[in-house]
């Protein structure tokens, strides 16, 4: 799954647009690279997007796309907010 609509579908970021054009703007890395929003999100992948002055890290669980927006929470565990 890119990494824009992880985003989104993990309910993140709220649009997949604005993932597009945060991850255009170099602010996601993944395991501590810049990556566009084409990356294909893999199991293990610890995420950093930065909003404003304090990033947001998390580890992905799981690439499945959730049947509800409940379990979009189970899409990643937060290690840093």
């Amino acid at each position: 799954m890119r990494i824009d609509k992880y985003l989104k579908v993990s309910r993140l970021i709220k649009r997949r647009t604005v993932a597009n054009e945060v991850a255009d703007a170099g602010r996601i890395t993944v395991n501590g690279r810049p990556v566009k929003a084409s990356y294909s999100v893999k199991e293990g992948d610890v995420i950093e997007v930065q909003f404003g002055p304090k990033p947001l890290r998390v580890k992905v669980t799981s690439v499945e796309q959730p049947s509800g927006k409940d379990l979009a929470r189970e899409m990643y565990l937060v290690l840093e907010d």
